[in-house]
């Protein structure tokens, strides 16, 4: 039996983004979703992962806005204006790797622990978009340490944070979510425009996948296709 109950309430953290306003978009325009309530670094309520305390605040300020029943963070990072992702281990710095863990790790796990208490203990979903460059059983070209280990990093973070919500929320799945190429800021230097879909095409099959979870698939890593990936 889905998880996701109808009619539902949503958050999308990171709603100014290419796939977070993909998400409001679709959302907003769904006769289920009685409400979406978008987070970003502007907004009313800001959450700035560079801030991290901007976490627990915006938490704590929807509280009177919760339960939610979805919750789906699209916050990441692959690249900056002064970076891109490393090609071979000489080009590691510490500085790169501080700051994607920061934004791909240590963001999302404090989102996790703050988030979670607005969600429906009755029946709900929260998803975090993660990456199948993430996946270290699935890494057969290398490259790209800081982006692949902040991601693994995320992916451990979920697993185990979905293991103690089976003790805790046993009625929310937690889960790592993979988008696939998409036509964005963060997927145009890597041909992205060539071989990626539409923001709302991505949004709508990630959609898909979340109205189908089960509170069994808790604690998985999934394909915008619904496909299981390998952690």
């Amino acid at each position: 039996m889905a998880l996701l109950p109808q009619p539902f309430k949503a958050l999308i953290i990171g709603s100014s983004g290419t796939i977070g306003s993909a998400f409001m978009e679709l959302l907003q325009n769904n006769p289920m979703c009685t409400s979406a309530i978008g987070l970003h670094r502007h907004s009313e309520i800001p959450i700035d992962y560079q801030h991290p305390e901007s976490i627990e605040a915006a938490a704590k300020a929807l509280t009177s806005d919760a339960p939610f029943q979805l919750i789906i963070n699209t916050i990441g990072v692959l690249h900056t204006s002064e970076w891109m992702p490393e090609k071979r281990l000489e080009d590691i710095s510490r500085d790169q790797l501080m700051d994607l863990m920061q934004i791909n790790a240590i963001g999302p796990a404090l989102t996790i622990k703050y988030f979670a208490n607005l969600l429906d203990p009755k029946n709900s979903v929260m998803a975090t978009l993660s990456a199948k460059v993430g996946s270290i059983e699935d890494n057969r070209l290398g490259g790209w340490y800081s982006y692949r280990a902040s991601k693994a990093a995320l992916n451990m973070l979920i697993k185990t944070a979905a293991i103690e919500f089976a003790r805790t929320k046993p009625n929310t799945a937690l889960v790592a979510l993979h988008p696939g190429t998409i036509n964005s800021r963060l997927s145009q230097p890597f041909r992205g425009e060539q071989i990626g879909r539409p923001p709302l095409d991505a949004a709508g099959d990630m959609l898909k996948v979340i109205e189908n979870l089960k509170k069994e698939d808790s604690g998985s890593f999934v394909s915008y296709s619904g496909e299981r990936l390998p952690w």
